[in-house]
């Protein structure tokens, strides 16, 4: 786990995780995106502690074409992905944070916390996190599963949107589905969370339970859905989405009925 405390301004070694443009440096020895012990650029950005050792981001301008980063979260730990979700979203933040919202005046860096501050109005910037609810809508044994026109072919996956402001998460559920699918739903449960960073969301995956089988796609964030047996499921998403854990765990509270 990432211990969010960052590392003294003099701290100039430790681990280090590296990204440019194309993706995410492997580490010297293949086993992850870590390197241990290694010394620092001058514009590392701390990002905390690993197992207890300074750990920090170097964003490099190089072209190298190092893997995606969606396919090293297919290859690491959760722990691990824990410290490249973090590396990826404050990366995205001190990029679009450099000139203050308010007035447009460069903006500086904090050495004690994620914070961007404008010297000229008093703004502080922090890295911006999009709260998602990710829902799995079933009839029964049946699950309600759906394809955006981004997908790849044929795969299927939960229903997904951002909350509103103002809103109340279990509401954006109801709300989503209803927008995305036609269809109402009764009892809404809570699973369990995700950072996904692309760039800074944080999923809330949910199941619901729907009150009806009838669909009414909206034609535009989806492009089909379907109901679908727990034996008969289409091409899913990844085992490290919690799409596919919230897939997964229903089939197999099911799987003995």
């Amino acid at each position: 786990m990432l211990r969010r405390e960052l590392p003294p301004a003099d701290v100039r070694r430790g681990w280090l995780i590296r990204l440019n443009a194309q993706g995410v440096a492997p580490s010297s020895d293949g086993q992850g995106v870590l390197e241990r012990d290694v010394a620092w650029p001058p514009q590392a950005l701390r990002l905390g502690f690993w197992h207890d050792e300074p750990v920090a981001l170097s964003i490099e301008a190089g072209g190298e074409a190092w893997p995606p980063a969606r396919d090293w979260l297919a290859q690491i730990s959760p722990a691990e992905s824990e410290v490249l979700a973090t590396a990826l979203q404050v990366s995205h933040w001190e990029r679009d944070h450099r000139f203050c919202g308010r007035c447009g005046h460069p903006t500086q860096r904090l050495a004690h916390e994620f914070a961007m501050s404008c010297e000229q109005c008093g703004l502080r910037a922090y890295p911006r996190i999009s709260p998602c609810i990710i829902t799995l809508v079933t009839f029964g044994r049946d699950m309600l599963l759906a394809r955006s026109p981004r997908f790849p072919p044929q795969r299927y996956s939960t229903l997904a949107g951002f909350i509103e402001p103002g809103e109340a998460v279990e509401s954006a559920v109801r709300r989503e589905v209803m927008e995305e699918v036609g269809v109402e739903v009764g009892r809404v449960s809570f699973f369990k969370s995700q950072s996904w960073p692309f760039p800074h969301s944080l999923m809330m995956g949910f199941f619901a339970e729907a009150t009806s089988r009838r669909i009414r796609i909206d034609g535009h964030e989806i492009a089909d859905a379907a109901w679908f047996t727990p034996e008969n499921p289409p091409e899913l998403p990844p085992s490290y989405s919690i799409s596919r854990q919230l897939i997964d765990t229903h089939r197999r509270a099911v799987a003995t009925r």
